[in-house]
């Protein structure tokens, strides 16, 4: 995995910090929308790895810190993963995402209503654009029976994106539920939804208008409503722990495999993001609102592009360029 001079630890420049709460703020917005996955951000803006590991360190720090302190063993390992965490990178990252959540909450909520052919055909572009990401890095990622470098795809990745593509597109062609808010439905509801926030081209939101809850939990964060963000935010650290470390270690010993599904889900989540859906999300032809929707696609693939290019530019400047 490469890893630039901020993410190792060197001391970075400042404009980086604002570029990272950017990032977050993205993947915040991108978690108010159903059908955008915020791990799909997290992918173009080339922070998913460096969040993946982080949170793994995260959690296996509380966890020696809980299992060592009881038994006299003080918090030397604990220490350890907690210095192993990127905390330059995943702060700012943390603040653009909480302040995009709680900003957009109350405006995506209205245009999702108002607007959802246009809402949609903007994603639809974006998420179509994001593909490249996954696929190129699965390429340069080395495959268990290679030694590394640019490698095409064999039939084997071919089938496997294939088959999470329809697996997924199938789960997102589910109608959406009524489930009562009770606290255990919160609580599962919120560790389901936190498990599609690191999994690009599944989106918490989207689960969430499955089953029922999405406009509550938008409610409740507009409304301010400790007691049901409480049971949420249970429910999302309850998740977290069940799938980072799983994915930490896919990325650092099956990375290949994992971004080739990881393609397979960000393809088969588009079936969310067609225009023209009804109710039932059931698919529609193309109609209202047609040249609309194509502007929209358009300028949502190009903002995709042109971020993908910045990054790419960026990248390997902030990897030459001394510590600040």
């Amino acid at each position: 995995m490469t890893t630039s001079p901020q993410r190792a630890g060197k001391a970075p420049a400042w404009t980086s910090y604002g570029i990272d709460v950017v990032r977050g703020a993205l993947i915040g917005t991108a978690e108010t929308v159903p059908g955008v996955s915020g791990g799909t951000v997290a992918l173009v803006t080339k922070v998913y790895d460096t969040a993946i590991a982080s949170a793994g360190h995260l959690i296996s720090g509380v966890v020696r810190t809980v299992s060592d302190l009881p038994r006299g063993k003080g918090m030397g390992r604990a220490a350890e993963e907690f210095r192993s965490v990127a905390w330059r990178t995943i702060i700012p990252l943390l603040a653009g995402m909480f302040a995009a959540l709680l900003i957009m909450a109350s405006l995506m909520e209205v245009w999702v209503e108002e607007h959802p052919v246009q809402t949609r055909a903007l994603f639809f572009g974006m998420v179509l654009a994001s593909l490249w990401v996954p696929y190129s890095m699965s390429k340069t990622a080395p495959a268990k029976d290679s030694s590394g470098g640019h490698t095409p795809w064999t039939w084997k990745d071919g089938l496997a994106a294939l088959v999470t593509a329809v697996v997924v597109y199938v789960l997102v062609s589910l109608p959406p539920g009524d489930l009562e808010a009770t606290a255990p439905v919160i609580i599962l509801s919120a560790a389901v939804a936190i498990c599609a926030l690191v999994l690009p081209g599944l989106s918490g939101s989207f689960l969430l208008l499955t089953i029922g809850l999405y406009q509550p939990t938008l409610s409740a964060v507009n409304d301010r409503d400790l007691a049901y963000l409480g049971l949420f935010a249970l429910g999302a650290v309850i998740g977290l722990g069940s799938i980072v470390k799983v994915l930490q270690w896919l990325l650092e010993h099956r990375k290949r495999i994992t971004l080739v599904v990881l393609t397979g889900l960000m393809a088969g989540s588009l079936r969310a993001l067609w225009p023209w859906q009804t109710d039932d999300r059931g698919l529609l032809a193309p109609g209202d609102h047609l040249g609309m929707a194509i502007t929209l696609g358009l300028v949502g693939f190009g903002v995709v592009v042109a971020v993908m290019v910045v990054e790419a530019r960026m990248t390997p400047k902030q990897e030459t360029s001394p510590a600040a």
